[in-house]
């Protein structure tokens, strides 16, 4: 019950990846690794698409975009997690656990626009490719893109306006390795409902909506495969999109 102020703790502790400081060393050069390679992926998929005029096209556009997240989504949870390895100590005070938090659920639901934003420039692609051009510009990619980013951090602010209503009193362990919704409710000591279904309706209209359009466009893209004639304009067809559909698949 230490560490109260203005009727709510200062400080949560996350529990990470309970082990013996051996194991623990192990875990953070495997974390380490992922998160450097990960790093120098993404940084080289923008510089490539940057320094490459033939890439200048909306769906490498849209990759940019999709690995410009992805280097801002692993550093808002990994490096705590690092931390936590080598200090034995996964603390976190109250207003870095919110601004972690915001930032998750921020580039969380800008993937999943994103994601359904790049479905549909593959189906125009595909299913027009005669008027793709004129339905595809520049200038509607950038609006894409910054609608996608734009609802993201707009239905994560929501959700955040709520959780950050509530009280923590005690007890501030966190059974998790950052600070995510889920763990945050179970430790308040306020009605929680409200938060709840606001936290129910955006995920519905965040994640349900954008994988309701990517199921869409991959089944009109599907019809228009399987129409055309030879075995090798399929698996062209097929190619242009497959790499992005196996990333839906996993994110979700």
């Amino acid at each position: 019950m230490r560490n109260l102020s203005r009727g709510h703790i200062e400080e949560f502790v996350l529990v990470g990846f309970p082990a013996s400081p051996p194991l623990q060393l192990l875990l953070f050069i495997f974390f380490f690794a992922i998160y450097i390679l990960t790093l120098l992926e993404n940084v080289l998929i923008i510089f490539t698409i940057w320094l490459t005029p033939s890439l200048h096209h909306p769906m490498y556009f849209f990759l940019g975009h999709l690995s410009f997240l992805e280097l801002w989504y692993i550093n808002v949870t990994i490096p705590q997690l690092l931390g936590a390895f080598l200090t034995q100590e996964g603390r976190i005070s109250y207003i870095g656990c919110m601004t972690q938090l915001y930032f998750f659920i921020a580039l969380a639901c800008t993937e999943c626009v994103l994601l359904a934003v790049m479905a549909y420039d593959r189906y125009l692609a595909i299913c027009e490719p005669l008027r793709y051009p004129s339905l595809m510009p520049p200038s509607l990619a950038t609006r894409l893109a910054a609608a996608s980013w734009g609802s993201g951090f707009f239905s994560s602010m929501m959700k955040l306006l709520f959780i950050s209503r509530l009280s923590f009193c005690g007890p501030n362990i966190l059974n998790h390795f950052f600070c995510d919704i889920s763990p945050l409710l179970n430790l308040t000591c306020s009605d929680k409902e409200q938060a709840e279904l606001v936290d129910f309706l955006l995920a519905l209209v965040m994640i349900l909506l954008p994988l309701l359009a990517v199921v869409s466009s991959y089944a009109a893209i599907s019809a228009a495969i399987l129409r055309i004639p030879t075995a090798q304009g399929r698996h062209k067809a097929f190619s242009t999109c497959a790499s992005h559909l196996v990333v839906v698949v996993i994110y979700y």
